[in-house]
């Protein structure tokens, strides 16, 4: 269903079900491509950028990105970086609800939803002059899925492409050539799924799904510090691991305008609390706010507007996002492999306390591991996602789970050690010892994908705003992000089912249904509905950050 386009970004993600917008198959077909350019131009245009010094350098800060080569861009620190280098085929307009050309001008599908055909815009160069083709894609997409690109650590967000013909033949190493990926023309990339998936336009839009040269695969390690990409901005110099990564404007950039400001810095610090400090002594322009000083922060910068647009007077952006803090639990972990205990635990939490006494109501308990804003999100639709000591402890003490000993996992910034204290405190109440052990983020992440946890803290961010990117991801059997190595068959069959339903309506019911499915299961347990918590400068005349998280630099207005 369509949104009503004069809907701001705050009164959007407020519509819960009635949102998220279903692109026609055919969309921008047969458009013109001037005509195309320009209004995609115009769907972004900043009143404020004129007022701009173009010569402005934003300072963000910035956790130790996972990885900013897209082959493996799989967390929102290294997506941040990444988004300002690459554009991918199409981009998600959260102000109109839908997609948008990008480096593709126009694309078509057949009636089956089987086949897309992406026209790309003429003339796109990467930033080292090479010219971006429908061959540069296919490479990109190659890279991603096949498992010789870094052996030592292989992708994890493959299977975004899992539905593309040819994918287990690649990523099972049989084959080198993605088949189902082809590009007859250099302005012509033609997509081949190996079984009906009506959204797949929205899954191009994925900040990892983009071009990349022939250098990505000349020198894996030097490309993995430095991505060469065919975004608005370009490196300077290569990522400081820990330090420090700096991108600059890319002034033959393909779109209709350049960057309206010179780079972005962004400043890697080890927690939050410490770029808080940077940025209150003046030192960066774009910051994370520990949830304890939300309010002050308010008080002092003020409060965006619309909640996602950082102006002067109004530097505080608290609109919600797509996106749910849940707990990950091993589930083939021998205590917790039980889902009367998983369900248990997920009762004993009190949701509420954490969101008013951490965060101050900034966030807001999560019933459901997808938050509203997404197309099929149900209130309560996760039974166990709620706070009732009661019958916690009733599933405890029939059960004889009482003095269980769990740990409970997490890096110790941006205030988790603070939330699981609480969750530790609540099990205590009833009869379950839990002891929190706090390691750094990267470490937390190789932990996870090994199984080396018991339970665990993770936040999920939309890739694209449908419902499958919730359930699919996280629920289906081997998938790299079900770091709860969850595994139903049947979960596996109605997800699979509800992919290929082409009938909108149809395939958002069907996912309604497995989504009760896995609640019943409790692999992971919904925590908390995220809000944004970030602070502008009073450098930045105009910042839209969108509700992925996403800052769109490029449209930026700042003094210098």
């Amino acid at each position: 269903m369509a949104i009503d386009t004069s809907m701001g970004r705050r009164t959007f993600l407020k519509g819960s079900a009635a949102v998220a917008a279903m692109t026609t198959l055919a969309a921008c077909a047969g458009t013109d491509m001037n005509e195309t350019l320009e209004e995609n131009a115009a769907s972004n245009e900043n009143p404020a950028a004129g007022e701009g010094d173009p010569s402005a350098v934003a300072r963000m800060y910035l956790n130790n990105p996972e990885c900013i080569d897209p082959y493996n861009l799989q967390e929102n620190q290294g997506t941040q970086v990444g988004f300002q280098l690459f554009d991918p085929l199409v981009q998600y307009n959260y102000e109109k609800g839908e997609l948008e050309p990008k480096a593709a001008m126009d694309w078509t599908a057949n009636e089956t939803a089987t086949e897309f055909n992406f026209h790309l815009v003429p003339g796109a160069t990467f930033a080292n002059g090479d010219p971006v083709t429908a061959e540069s894609f296919k490479r990109g997409w190659t890279r991603i899925v096949d498992p010789t690109t870094n052996p030592s650590n292989p992708s994890v967000i493959a299977y975004h492409l899992s539905m593309v013909e040819g994918y287990q033949d690649l990523a099972d190493g049989k084959t080198t050539d993605f088949t189902g990926v082809q590009a007859p023309a250099d302005d012509m990339l033609v997509v081949t799924l190996s079984e009906p998936y009506a959204d797949f336009p929205y899954v191009c839009s994925h900040p990892a799904l983009v071009p990349v040269p022939e250098a990505a695969t000349q020198d894996f390690g030097t490309y993995y510090l430095s991505p060469i990409g065919n975004g608005p901005f370009m490196m300077d110099g290569e990522w400081k691991d820990g330090q420090e990564i700096n991108v600059v404007r890319y002034d033959d950039y393909y779109g209709v305008e350049k960057a309206n400001i010179a780079g972005v810095h962004f400043n890697i610090q080890r927690d939050m609390e410490t770029g808080w400090r940077e940025f209150q002594a003046g030192n960066l322009d774009v910051c994370d706010i520990p949830s304890q000083q939300v309010p002050t922060a308010i008080e002092t910068y003020g409060e965006s507007e619309d909640g996602y647009t950082i102006t002067p007077g109004h530097q505080v952006l608290d609109g919600d996002q797509t996106s749910t803090y849940y707990l990950v639990v091993n589930t083939k972990d021998d205590t917790l492999s039980n889902p009367e205990l998983r369900k248990a635990i997920s009762l004993a939490i009190n949701r509420q306390a954490i969101c008013d006494s951490l965060f101050q109501g900034t966030r807001s308990p999560a019933d459901n591991i997808v938050p509203p804003g997404i197309n099929g999100y149900e209130p309560e639709a996760w039974p166990y996602a709620k706070y009732d000591k009661e019958a916690a402890q009733k599933i405890i003490d029939d059960n004889g789970f009482a003095g269980t000993n769990l740990i409970l996992s997490c890096n110790g910034d941006g205030g988790h050690a603070d939330i699981m204290a609480m969750i530790q405190a609540d099990l205590a109440a009833v009869g379950i010892n839990a002891e929190i052990e706090m390691k750094e983020w990267a470490t937390i992440l190789d932990d996870y994908q090994a199984g080396n946890y018991q339970i665990g803290r993770l936040g999920w961010i939309a890739d694209y705003p449908i419902m499958d990117n919730f359930l699919f991801p996280l629920f289906y059997t081997g998938n790299g992000d079900n770091r709860s190595q969850y595994s139903n068959p049947e979960v596996d069959s109605a997800l699979s089912a509800a992919r290929s339903t082409v009938d909108d309506d149809e395939r958002v019911a069907a996912l309604q249904e497995v989504n009760k499915v896995i609640a019943e299961d409790n692999p992971v347990i919904p925590i908390m509905f995220y809000k944004f918590s970030m602070c502008g400068s009073d450098k930045i005349l105009s910042l839209y950050e969108d509700p992925q998280g996403k800052f769109y630099f490029a449209q930026a207005a700042m003094t210098a």
